[in-house]
């Protein structure tokens, strides 16, 4: 058993985040606390991404609190240069991250303290961020007939790039960022694309200020504050309808169906007698909260999510939900991650912590 002030789960941007205003408000790794992340390396999520995106291709990177990113070729795989930007910011502040480290659950400890056990032991500590994402817990819709399909099924997080979908016939299910884009780079190579989604597509004109920024953030807050889910980030602020989006629509590639009923052995059905053969169908249908190993804390509500105010989680204040709802962008996380450590430094001089 190992006590600490503070466990930091996650090593993304959001654990980051914390972790960096630990270290700046006075707290020191490994005495004060630690940062336990499952990745094999240095990156968060994003050692994971597919090869084709480019970091010129990514979407509204925000730079790590402390230490900007600068230089970056745009045409070199994101992965690699946010798993170096990460590597040199754990080294840079002295993070001292442990992994692979696979938390399995937190529970109630003795004297208000809480147990975090691991694969390389439990930890004891007062406060808890939890900064665990969504990259590993993909959803799969269910739909009938899919045992049947004798074709190749995935998702996004084992897209392995526009290539390997040379020649064939492939359903993308989805109306996210990532499904416009696998459309976009599979279309090239494949025989046919079928695009398919639940909702008409809506695309968003102009540019993302800060005023349409801080609407969506308010529409996610106040899902988290009442204990719902977190909806997908694209519900909230739309596709932006860029040259290759307008392309795409011209082309025929973002040619939208609605929401096939049933899967058969050679593809997809719709009561209406339509039908589509299919190689592959790849479900781009976004990720879930990695939060179960929380469950013995029992800080769910009726609704299926935890009622956060700000980052702290309202059913216990020792625990902050960095990158969950409105932290979930990398400025969002970022900025949570200060508003956390804030309100930890309160509860661990035992003032009463309201809501940021």
């Amino acid at each position: 058993m190992r006590e600490v002030e503070v466990v930091v789960i996650g090593a993304g941007q959001a654990g980051l985040a914390g972790a960096y205003h630990l270290r700046r408000t006075g707290f020191e790794p490994e005495r004060d606390f630690v940062v336990l992340d499952h990745s094999p390396g240095p990156g968060g999520a994003w050692q994971f991404r597919w090869p084709s995106l480019t970091y010129g291709k990514v979407h509204g990177m925000h730079a790590l609190p402390g230490m900007e990113l600068t230089g970056a070729d745009p045409a070199r795989p994101s992965s690699e240069v946010l798993r170096e930007y990460f590597d040199t910011y754990e080294r840079t502040f002295d993070l001292r991250v442990r992994r692979p480290v696979d938390v399995r659950v937190v529970r109630e400890g003795e004297g208000g303290r809480l147990l975090v056990e691991t694969s390389e032991g439990t930890w004891s500590t007062r406060a808890l961020i939890n900064a665990t994402g969504t990259w590993d817990r993909p959803f799969w819709p269910r739909y009938p007939g899919q045992e049947t399909f004798r074709g190749r099924q995935l998702h996004t997080a084992q897209y392995p790039g526009p290539e390997k979908f040379a020649g064939l016939r492939v359903i993308v299910v989805g109306g996210g960022a990532s499904g416009t884009q696998h459309l976009l780079e599979i279309a090239p190579y494949a025989a046919a694309t079928t695009w398919v989604t639940r909702r008409p597509p809506v695309f968003r004109e102009g540019p993302f200020t800060e005023d349409v920024g801080r609407a969506a953030v308010a529409l996610v807050e106040e899902r988290v504050r009442q204990g719902l889910p977190p909806k997908s980030v694209v519900s909230v602020t739309g596709l932006p309808l860029n040259d290759a989006i307008r392309q795409g629509i011209a082309d025929g590639v973002l040619d939208r169906l609605p929401m096939f009923d049933r899967i058969t052995p050679d593809g997809v059905e719709w009561d209406d007698g339509r039908r589509v053969d299919a190689d592959v169908i790849l479900w781009a249908t976004g990720f879930r909260a990695v939060i179960d190993h929380l469950a013995p804390l029992r800080l769910r509500e009726p609704g299926g999510g935890i009622r956060v105010e700000g980052t702290r989680a309202v059913a216990d204040p020792r625990i902050h939900l960095v990158g969950y709802g409105p932290s979930a962008s990398t400025i969002g996380a970022n900025r949570a991650g200060r508003a956390a450590v804030r309100d930890i430094r309160r509860l661990l001089a035992g003032e009463r912590v309201t809501a940021a």
